[in-house]
């Protein structure tokens, strides 16, 4: 792929740009300035989306036949880029890229037409059922019943580290459907109703104290059979596929606006070896943005991001926690005070210290979970032995 933008592509950029500075308001950029993950409130992102999907850009990675903007991989690379350096708030992946593509890729037509609208236009907002206590990494060990009962399924069991649960209306979720033969092979891909009687949430608080995630546990909940994706005892494979969109690409562009935060913070008041340090972030940085060019040109081609996903997981993940480390080394003990309520955007909470540090604590706490969601980043190596070295 020509790493140079085409006279097109600088076009669409400065498309894009004019549409974020007339649209993305004053409070739509605070939000985003303070998300201290990649998941933001509902109350923040919503409107951010619904302003994005009256525009036709909600999902830029989908087809114009599904509601999408038809865009190439530049483009869309291009629009990631400036929504970062913009500062809008992300927008919750579970629907948009996680189960909008595995529905493109396998579910019936009447799926497709009921819950694709619904994605996009925020209707229906989505959290993931797939790890549970004692089968997070070894995602295939899950345990969540699912008996068959004429025309549904009734399930048993609970999901854990459920982000944004308590805002969901709508699970896709792995259960288990047969016990035969390997783990993988009796394995279900469903969509539920959170509304179900027997489902309830309970908070799980982060380090960085804020509920961001959940357990959510199941007590005879039934769901139709209609509401499978893909064959019975097929859902690792439906599975598989969503891994490859959740665990790598598009990393670039965040990691650059973490290190000019992370400058910023230490603006003049750090050591030789730190200015050393955020080079060498900065260089990293670099490395995936050409590798994640690299796979848009494979992607562009037809091709699934396969292993590749895995490297720019491990890659991304761990260079934004280098970044990460920077800032809070650069904001001293001003990272050490919990002050969520001047977090809240819109409050009228002074902070203690400088403004620009008040997340780096919640940011560095945050992302320490990112080498582990989405297939731990020692699963992501055993991936990439196993598929490119043939180990």
């Amino acid at each position: 792929m020509d790493l140079d933008l085409t006279a097109e592509d600088l076009a669409f950029r400065d498309e894009v740009r004019a549409f974020l500075d007339a649209e993305l308001t004053p409070e739509l950029r605070e939000a985003g300035r303070l998300t201290t993950s990649v998941f933001c409130d509902p109350k923040h992102t919503l409107p951010w989306q619904r302003i994005l999907n009256a525009r036709g850009w909600a999902a830029p990675s989908w087809p114009r036949e599904y509601g999408g903007p038809g865009w190439t991989e530049m483009q869309r690379y291009i629009f990631a880029a400036e929504c970062a350096r913009a500062g809008a708030p992300p927008l919750a992946p579970m629907g948009l890229r996680m189960v909008g593509p595995v529905l493109m890729a396998f579910g019936t037509a009447e799926q497709k037409a009921h819950y694709l609208p619904r994605i996009l236009s925020g209707e229906d907002y989505w959290c993931q059922g797939y790890s549970e206590p004692g089968s997070g990494s070894d995602l295939a060990s899950l345990q969540l019943r699912a008996e068959s009962d004429g025309d549904h399924y009734v399930l048993s069991g609970s999901k854990i580290w459920t982000t944004h649960a308590q805002f969901a209306n709508r699970m896709f979720c792995l259960v288990r459907t047969s016990s035969e033969g390997k783990p993988q092979a009796g394995i279900t891909f469903l969509l539920l109703d959170m509304a179900s009687p027997g489902i309830t949430v309970q908070p799980i608080i982060t380090l960085a104290g804020e509920h961001e995630v959940n357990q959510v546990f199941f007590d005879a909940v039934r769901a139709p059979k209609a509401n499978r994706v893909g064959e019975e005892n097929q859902g690792w494979t439906v599975a598989k596929h969503l891994l490859e969109f959740e665990r790598g690409g598009g990393s670039a562009p965040g990691l650059y606006v973490a290190l000019e935060r992370a400058r910023a913070i230490g603006e003049g008041a750090v050591s030789a070896d730190h200015r050393r340090r955020l080079a060498e972030a900065e260089i990293a940085a670099l490395a995936i943005d050409i590798s994640e060019r690299r796979v848009l040109s494979a992607l562009a081609s037809g091709k699934n991001p396969g292993p590749a996903s895995s490297m720019l997981k491990i890659n991304g993940t761990e260079a934004m926690q280098r970044i990460d480390e920077l800032s809070i080394e650069a904001a001293g003990s001003y990272a050490a005070v919990d002050q969520p309520q001047a977090r809240e955007p819109g409050a009228n909470v002074e902070p203690v210290g400088p403004r620009h540090s008040l997340t780096a604590m919640p940011r560095y706490l945050n992302n320490r979970a990112a080498s582990i969601y989405g297939g731990s980043n020692e699963i992501q190596r055993d991936i990439i032995a196993r598929l490119v070295l043939g180990l």
